[in-house]
């Protein structure tokens, strides 16, 4: 029979009724009602049915022989599948704890044991579970924001400070297990604990801050507190958390007063840099005043002690001169004398000429006869201050002394040009009187 015939797979009458003979080699490929049959057949045979009809025949087929009940047969194949879905079961207890695991193992629901790193076996489900915690991961809380800091969850953001102002923060919590066994069971969702342990905490801190220590300079003090002030809070709970970091992302005014806090903060700025400057200024005026006052003092003292030895030293002459005069009083009247002209013609600026002499043409160069008078105080000078030897102004004194005016002395050159014994520096009784 060829695989396109229509009537392939299905006996006619010919061979046997309905195809339900026995087959022969040369039949083909078998009936799909057959194959449904002996099927049906096979299963009634292994629940222990007796055989009926079977097929579409209905009531007008021939009926099927009845099937004997075999137990060995149910006692080999299902036995088998039995013991295989023992295995199958048995071997669903094994579990592997890594490294950084612990693995806790619970008996109808309640604890029973908590397991260390390893392969692990544990009774089947549903008389035993485990659940597998990681104690070395690091799990991270975000507190008013979420994924970035422009995500901002105003509710958990916006805190109170103690000066009665409002700030924007945002930080997170950095935690790791200590305890697999308080995390499960102590509470029913351990992370919503830290956020609010998290929260609590901040805001109590925050709460008793000011406004400029909480946005500049108190950030780090704030993170630290508030690391201790939370894990003290879940040691309470016993949620078996330990708190490893607390960071600072933001901490700023509320975006409606922004523009207001930063012209404060621009002139505060400008405060503490007119403060910086004064204060460099002061650094500069303070000593110099303090240098030049110390300056001062200290001349002041030295002058004071000049004065003071001068005055010592003048008494001393004075009674060394008083006991001389006491053995010579003319010659130490005489000596006084001399002394005292010598001082006063030394520091003199006027120039004495006799004019009632003979009118010869006299060149006086006064310009430099100033300049030497007022400068000299190392040598005596003469009558007439031109570079005179102290001798010639003794001299003179002398001549004076006696109330006789000289007649026939010359006096030094001045520039050169020697003055003639007519030619005198002023009436010498008027230099008398104003020398005494």
């Amino acid at each position: 029979m060829s695989i396109n015939d229509p009537q392939w797979g299905n006996r006619g009458s010919d061979d046997k009724p309905n195809g339900n003979g026995p087959r022969r080699p040369n039949d083909g490929p078998p009936d799909l009602e057959e194959l449904w049959r002996d099927f049906n057949r096979k299963l009634s045979g292994m629940m222990g049915k007796k055989g009926g009809g079977g097929g579409n025949n209905g009531g007008d087929g021939p009926r099927m022989p009845p099937v004997d009940f075999n137990p060995k047969f149910l006692s080999g194949g299902l036995g088998l599948l039995v013991g295989l879905i023992a295995i199958v079961w048995l071997a669903s207890g094994f579990y592997i704890v890594d490294a950084s695991q612990r693995g806790v193992v619970l008996q109808f629901g309640k604890l029973t044991e908590t397991t260390e790193p390893g392969l692990r076996w544990r009774l089947p489900y549903p008389i035993q579970s485990h659940e597998l915690v990681n104690l070395t991961g690091v799990r991270t809380v975000e507190i008013g924001y979420r994924g970035s800091e422009r995500n901002k969850v105003l509710k958990e953001a916006l805190m109170l400070t103690d000066d009665e102002n409002i700030v924007n923060i945002q930080f997170a919590v950095q935690y790791i297990l200590k305890d697999p066994v308080e995390f499960l069971f102590n509470n029913r969702h351990p992370e919503e604990a830290v956020i609010g342990a998290a929260e609590t905490a901040v805001r109590e801190i925050v709460g008793k801050s000011k406004m400029d220590f909480v946005l500049y300079e108190g950030r780090e003090q704030i993170a630290s507190d508030a690391s201790r002030l939370m894990q003290d809070i879940l040691d309470r709970y016993n949620a078996g958390i330990l708190i490893s970091k607390v960071t600072m992302q933001n901490a700023q005014p509320p975006e409606q007063v922004q523009a207001a806090f930063d012209d404060a903060v621009k002139a505060g700025q400008d405060r503490e840099r007119q403060k910086n400057e004064g204060q460099a200024y002061a650094n500069d005026v303070i000593p110099r005043a303090r240098g030049t006052a110390a300056r001062l003092m200290e001349e002041a003292q030295g002058y004071r002690e000049r004065v003071i030895s001068t005055a010592q030293g003048d008494a001393s002459r004075f009674r060394q001169i008083q006991t001389e005069y006491a053995k010579a009083p003319e010659v130490t009247r005489q000596r006084m004398y001399l002394e005292t002209m010598q001082q006063i013609y030394a520091n003199t600026t006027k120039v004495m000429v006799d004019a009632k002499g003979q009118g010869n043409l006299l060149y006086l160069p006064l310009d430099k006869l100033m300049g030497a008078a007022s400068g000299a105080a190392a040598a005596p000078q003469g009558m007439i201050d031109g570079g005179g030897s102290a001798a010639a102004a003794t001299r003179q004194s002398s001549a004076f002394s006696g109330g006789v005016p000289p007649q026939s002395e010359s006096f030094p050159a001045v520039g050169g040009n020697p003055l003639n014994a007519n030619t005198r520096a002023g009436s010498l009784g008027t230099r008398e009187r104003e020398a005494r």
